[in-house]
């Protein structure tokens, strides 16, 4: 079974219309006959506002942005994953949705781990989710989540796997610098061929924005069961198309079973 599947690399709209935005490429992924179209993180509210102003634009899942863009999909007749700023927790979650092609949705995952660094730390304005996001049938494959930083955890990619998914795609904000490109291209093949299953990564390419003036890599890629590379953007807005064949998966597996050969009674 193949299907098209789109990523929509993409940067924050000048004018702040965000809906506007995902009408618009929603619009070119139906041209392209895409199946599943995804929109990278902080799609509804850029992380750089302060505090206040990020607690501030946060809206509930059923709130006006949300509703919105499942119109949108609904309109397009199109799959899509979305990211938004959902109210709730002593900060607003990082929240990825899944809706159909009928602006009904199927899933949502809330960011769990926070990327608390040396130059950033999401815990002093997001809440982390308490759960992973347990994969969903669609009319294409069966689809995990991860967002972003998640990507560094393998066990979010091996539960997953675990429980039949066939695709895990991460929205991301990659920031970029010294060997991001690098990591995010070795961290999303790294978990397609561990779990002998098909991988995407989906980041924001904004250069100089907001008042950190920060860099985020694009490079959005998609890996096969092997590692091998579907397709792969650079650090320009593009909608990045890759066919994706299920049987794929089967011929890997029946090849190496690596699943099959795990020990967990080693692994503590």
């Amino acid at each position: 079974m193949g299907f098209k599947l789109g990523l929509a690399q993409c940067c924050h709209p000048a004018d702040g219309d965000v809906v506007r935005m995902v009408d618009e490429w929603a619009g070119r992924a139906k041209e392209a006959q895409v199946d599943l179209l995804v929109f990278p993180e902080s799609l509804m509210t850029p992380f750089e506002q302060s505090p206040e102003e990020f607690a501030k634009a946060a809206e509930p899942l059923d709130g006006p942005f949300c509703q919105a863009v499942d119109q949108v999909a609904s309109r397009h007749g199109i799959w899509m994953v979305y990211t938004a700023n959902e109210r709730g927790g002593t900060f607003p979650f990082n929240t990825a949705v899944v809706v159909d092609d009928a602006g009904k949705r199927h899933g949502i995952y809330r960011k769990a781990h926070l990327f608390d660094t040396d130059f950033v730390k999401e815990s002093d304005k997001i809440s982390g989710g308490d759960s992973l996001f347990a994969p969903i049938d669609t009319p294409f494959c069966k689809l995990g989540l991860g967002i972003c930083y998640d990507v560094r955890f393998p066990e979010l990619a091996r539960t997953a796997a675990l429980s039949g998914c066939q695709l895990l795609v991460y929205p991301a904000a990659w920031v970029d610098g010294s060997r991001k490109v690098e990591q995010w291209r070795t961290l999303l093949a790294a978990r397609a061929i561990e779990n002998e299953i098909f991988v995407a990564g989906l980041s924001r390419c904004d250069r100089g924005f907001g008042k950190a003036q920060r860099d985020y890599a694009g490079h959005s890629c998609v890996f096969g069961p092997l590692g091998e590379e579907l397709a792969s953007a650079g650090v320009a807005e593009q909608l990045l198309v890759a066919d994706i064949d299920l049987a794929a998966i089967d011929a890997a597996r029946a090849a190496m079973p690596v699943l099959d050969h795990r020990r967990p009674e080693l692994y503590g």
